[in-house]
């Protein structure tokens, strides 16, 4: 049985998600990756093991992660519950979203319809056997459906007690404001949104989201804040087979070009100089930003995990180092 190390809290930073009472680590712990069917359990369940006794306390899912089928990230994350974790379930912020395709027919496509969302809830919570999520999140702006029953559908399910909190994912600065407006009018306990984000992806800081976020009370938690493994140290010298490119993702592959090796080796010696990993400083150059609350990390061994939260040891930037990411990320 599972017993977490009693000097969990001891080390992590932990910041109120926007105006609310709810405060998130700075690290938290995303399972769009490395936690399908087809990964190994055991290594799944060490990194969840390994994130709580780090003092990540926030676990992020949603309806459709996990391959080669949906749904499959939810049911290994029911699965270490069940194995010994539910014991702290009041210690963890659970999260989990839906808006993407998730099921057969017109009810399951990608959608903000009331009838898709809280169907897709209760798939997810007998998924991973709980009651309720601390976080619900529509995932994706639906242009298609009238954001007001998405905002009515969203008040519902915390009405229900199947979620404390509910927040949006991949909406801009003004589809953000209108559903604040309608949640704000229902008295929605409307706390965040998840954008994309990192040194190399900065579309928050253009469309304004983050400032509209900081000046409305909301927190923000970002999601490929090392832009699907470029800021990290794994490309620096070539690409390995077990990488993603190496196995084929020809959509980040065709990004890899001379000029993005040479721009991510260049932040890698700035890195270096700060005493950091490259992915350990583009997780605080995120964190850096007022606006953020919290970073979502993925990791395929706990040791990559373990190496991602020391981030947190070294969060302050002078200016000459922004103005030196800044330029070479705009070469």
């Amino acid at each position: 049985m599972y017993q977490a190390k009693e000097e969990r809290y001891d080390q992590m930073i932990y910041t109120r998600c926007g105006k609310s009472g709810l405060k998130l680590p700075k690290v938290s712990l995303g399972f769009w990756q490395n936690f399908g069917a087809q990964g190994q359990f055991s290594n799944m369940e060490q990194i969840v093991h390994t994130a709580f006794d780090l003092g990540i306390t926030h676990f992020d899912l949603a309806n459709n992660y996990g391959h080669p089928y949906n749904g499959s990230a939810e049911e290994n994350f029911g699965k270490i519950l069940a194995n010994g974790m539910k014991q702290y379930r009041d210690e963890m912020c659970i999260s989990t979203k839906a808006g993407y395709e998730m099921w057969a027919g017109p009810y399951g496509d990608r959608n903000g319809s009331r009838k898709y969302l809280i169907a897709s809830l209760d798939q997810s919570l007998q998924r991973m056997g709980l009651e309720y999520v601390d976080i619900f999140y529509h995932h994706v702006y639906d242009p298609d459906t009238p954001l007001e029953e998405t905002a009515m559908a969203l008040d519902q399910i915390v009405r229900q007690g199947k979620a404390l909190y509910v927040g949006i994912s991949n909406y801009n600065k003004e589809q953000t404001a209108e559903m604040q407006k309608f949640l704000a009018e229902q008295k929605t306990p409307f706390i965040i949104n998840q954008p994309s984000y990192s040194i190399l992806n900065r579309w928050i800081e253009e469309d304004g989201l983050d400032q509209y976020a900081k000046e409305n009370g909301l927190g923000l938690a970002v999601f490929s804040p090392l832009s699907q493994g470029f800021l990290t140290d794994r490309y620096l010298h070539g690409i390995p087979k077990d990488s993603r490119i190496g196995k084929g993702n020809t959509w980040l592959g065709d990004q890899l070009d001379e000029k993005m090796l040479a721009k991510i080796n260049a932040l890698n010696d700035i890195a270096a100089k700060r005493g950091q990993k490259l992915s350990q400083m583009a997780l605080a150059w995120c964190l850096h930003n007022e606006a953020v609350t919290t970073v979502l990390v993925g990791a395929s061994s706990p040791k990559q995990l373990a190496d991602n939260v020391e981030c947190i040891r070294n969060l302050d930037f002078t200016k000459e180092e922004c103005d030196a990411i800044d330029a070479i990320v705009q070469e």
